[in-house]
């Protein structure tokens, strides 16, 4: 991207500026000084041109991103380096469910998953990672949850998803996006590694617990994902 070229803006601006004086002075009787005119007519006619000077800011360096997200392929799309995720997400693709709450990686409602190779999952705040971090990897949003029919309309919620609404674990609904996926990497990951039963409360707590809920809405959350934990199988084995 090259911004704007500031120097005709100036040219033009010193021009705008010098017949105001002109027309000023006119309006209020002063004669102008037309040896004074002459003079500097010529030395301007003599002058050799003004550089163009380089400002900082006004070009960006881009490079290609190539990304899987919610199982389709994107891109490869030239993206400015330094260019958040989530400003990709919402001005790119249009997808605008991941939320850009605090902007410095605190309050995590901007978190999408990243799917590795291995299996596992992860959450990654896309507020303070740039979008060229994700290049070649593979990423769930919010709107990767819910199976679609062909129309892209929603005819079947997550389990997660479904238990939230049931619960009504949320107010506003800000955060629910990143909780959708803490909650989402948590029962991945049991379904590989089975938590012990006693174990359960402080295992969902520590899951949600870089989730920052403005509502206070913590308890439903926490009951909604505990139900989902207990009432699916495998995910809890007896003891450790």
């Amino acid at each position: 991207m090259t911004a704007p070229n500031q120097t005709n803006a100036n040219v033009a601006g010193g021009a705008v500026s010098t017949a105001a004086a002109s027309g000023a002075s006119a309006a209020f009787g002063a004669a102008p000084a037309s040896g004074a005119s002459t003079a500097s007519a010529a030395d301007a006619a003599s002058a050799p041109a003004a550089a163009v000077v380089e400002r900082p800011l006004t070009h960006f360096r881009s490079m290609p991103l190539s990304i899987k997200v919610n199982g389709e392929i994107v891109g490869p799309t030239d993206v400015p380096v330094g260019l958040m995720m989530i400003d990709y997400l919402h001005e790119y693709l249009h997808l605008t469910g991941s939320r850009l709450g605090c902007g410095q990686g605190i309050c995590h409602a901007c978190v999408v998953i990243v799917d590795k190779p291995d299996g596992t999952s992860e959450e990654v705040r896309t507020c303070i990672t740039g979008a060229n971090f994700f290049h070649g990897k593979s990423i769930r949003t919010i709107e990767g949850h819910a199976k679609r029919n062909e129309a892209g309309e929603v005819v079947e919620l997550s389990p997660i998803q479904q238990k939230f609404l049931e619960h009504f674990s949320f107010q506003c609904g800000y955060c629910t996006p990143g909780f959708v996926n803490a909650a989402t990497v948590l029962i991945e990951r049991l379904k590989r590694e089975p938590v012990a039963k006693d174990k359960v409360e402080a295992t969902i707590t520590e899951a949600l617990n870089d989730h920052i809920c403005r509502c206070t809405g913590y308890v439903r959350y926490y009951e909604a994902v505990k139900e989902v934990v207990l009432t699916t199988p495998g995910l809890v084995k007896d003891a450790a």
